[in-house]
This record gives C-alpha cells, sequence and structure tokens, in this order.
C-alpha cells in the first residue's frame, strides 16, 4: 500500500498544474483510487481538441486523453514494485473512468509514465529500458508501455527547466530555477517550499546546501510581503516579533489565556489595575457591612 504523498511529490504535482495553467489540460494530483487510499501522484487529463499552447517536457510529447504518473523524487529509488503498483492504479483508473458500466475506453486513451530524479540502476539490472532519447526510456509491459524520465539525465533545455527543479543536482536545480518560466502567480511561492525541502534533507551535500539557501534568501527578496504571511504558520509570524506587537489586535481573553492570576494583574494597564483595587476594596467593605 502506498503512503501518504510527500512534500516532494505534492510539489511535483504542483508544478504540472502551474505548467498547464490557462491551457484545456486538467491536472489530478493525489488522486485517491480505493478505499484504502492508495495515491497515484499525478494524472494530466487532455480531453478537448486544441494543441497544448507550450512545449512539453521529453518524453511527453505524445499525451494521450488520461496520463498517468508516478513520482520518485532524489530521496526514493524507481523499481520494479513501482511499476506494477503504476500498472494497478492504471487498472482501477481504467474502470472508474469508464463511460459506462459495462464499456471500457480502449487502451490507447492512457499512457503511463514514471518519473524519477536518478536513474533506477536497479531497474535497469532487471528489466530491459529502451532508450528512446537522452534521459527518456520505455518498458513494456504485456499490451502496456511505461515511459520512464530520469530528469537527472534530461537536456539543459527550456522546455524541460520544470523538471530540472526536482533533479537534486545543484546545476541542474540552478539551472531549473533560472529558467522556468511561472504560468501562475503562486509558482514564486511554490518554488520556495520545494527549495525549504531541499534545505531541510539529510542527504543533500554541503554545497548544494549551500546553494539552496542563497536561492531562498534571493527568492524571499522578491516574493511580496503578503505572499510571504500567506505561506507562514502563526508562530512563523509571530516569531521575533516584540511583545506588544503579537499582542497588538488580540482579544482580551486570548492574551490573558495560560497566565497565572499574578501575571494577569501585571498584564493590566495601571489605570485597570486601579479600577480592580478599588472594585476589590468596594467587595471587601460590602462583605464586611453584611
Amino acid at each position: 500500500m502506498m503512503s501518504e504523498p510527500q512534500p516532494f511529490h505534492r510539489l511535483f504535482g504542483l508544478s504540472w498544474m502551474d505548467f498547464f495553467q490557462g491551457t484545456s489540460v486538467t491536472v489530478e494530483t493525489e488522486v485517491d483510487l480505493s478505499l484504502k487510499q492508495q495515491f497515484l501522484d499525478v494524472v494530466i487529463i487532455h480531453t478537448g481538441a486544441d494543441p497544448i499552447p507550450r512545449r512539453l517536457p521529453d518524453g511527453f510529447e505524445e499525451l494521450a486523453a488520461h496520463n498517468l504518473l508516478t513520482f520518485k523524487s532524489h530521496q526514493e529509488a524507481l523499481d520494479s514494485w513501482t511499476l506494477l503498483e503504476l500498472i494497478g492504479h492504471f487498472v482501477n483508473y481504467r474502470k472508474q473512468s469508464r463511460p459506462a458500466l459495462n464499456q471500457l475506453r480502449p487502451e490507447s486513451d492512457y499512457r503511463l509514465f514514471a518519473v524519477c530524479a536518478r536513474f533506477p540502476a536497479g531497474l535497469a539490472g532487471k528489466v530491459a529500458l529502451a532508450q528512446l532519447s537522452e534521459g527518456v526510456y520505455e518498458v513494456r509491459a504485456l499490451t502496456l508501455s511505461i515511459r520512464i524520465i530520469v530528469v537527472s539525465q534530461l537536456p539543459q533545455a527550456e522546455h524541460n527547466a520544470m523538471l530540472h527543479l526536482f533533479s537534486a543536482s545543484e546545476e541542474l536545480l540552478q539551472y531549473g530555477q533560472a529558467h522556468y518560466h511561472p504560468y501562475s502567480a503562486d509558482t514564486s511561492t511554490l518554488l520556495y517550499q520545494l527549495l525549504r525541502e531541499y534545505s531541510e534533507g539529510s542527504d543533500m551535500t554541503d554545497k548544494l546546501k549551500e546553494f539552496v539557501r542563497r536561492s531562498i534568501d534571493e527568492l524571499l527578496e522578491s516574493l511580496p510581503a503578503e505572499k510571504l504571511r500567506e505561506r507562514l504558520s502563526n508562530e512563523e509570524r509571530l516569531k521575533g516579533m516584540p511583545a506588544e506587537e503579537r499582542l497588538k489586535g488580540m482579544p482580551a481573553e486570548e492574551r490573558l489565556k495560560g497566565l497565572s492570576t499574578a501575571e494577569q494583574i501585571r498584564a493590566l494597564s495601571p489605570e485597570a489595575r486601579e479600577a480592580l483595587a478599588r472594585q476589590l476594596k468596594n467587595d471587601g467593605n460590602g462583605s464586611n457591612g453584611e
């Protein structure tokens, strides 16, 4: 059973959503194909007759109506089990997308893709990988063909720039960042999240981490403040702010939550403390007069 999607998988899906922004192509991510939640990373749906107005990355030149993608980041290996899972997803998806209960769409309406950050050496030792072009391979399984895209081997070309963002190679990551042209307003924040995932990876080289840190600093300088705030948690937004600023606009009950009685009194303004003292004095006099 596949686990919950990992950050790189989610970002991989979001990048395809951005790539097809404004076209007749629909992208669905983290598609749940069973009651036990076996996630398929990405489905690219192209049912219209309109041509796609931009060049696709190598290996994706001829899309079918339904294109099923599985993705393995630099932290994972693309192996034979991954391909078996992808075929299983295809079987489920084909049943779910059929036009009638007793009618399946033809197999030609579907294409299967496995994208991996690094070359699948283990898989290549078990099955025949037919190379179609630089970084693009094909595996035959019964009547199906699975296109395998090895990101680290793709040429440095603008139409491949989006995939190079997932290569985990300093040279290719730098190329992707410099040459990928966003199609939606949120792409800069998507790139920020992707770089943060790289910066937190324990398997990254020091050189790559330093490049990522510099890239994050440069990206943060270019992002509007409101876009940055949208991506921060409440704790991150308040970090480093003076206490007065953190409390500004907060309801009184929220300001006092979790404080002891003494701390709550000290938090009051001088006028409020005087008013409280008078109230307590009056309450005391009233109780003595009873």
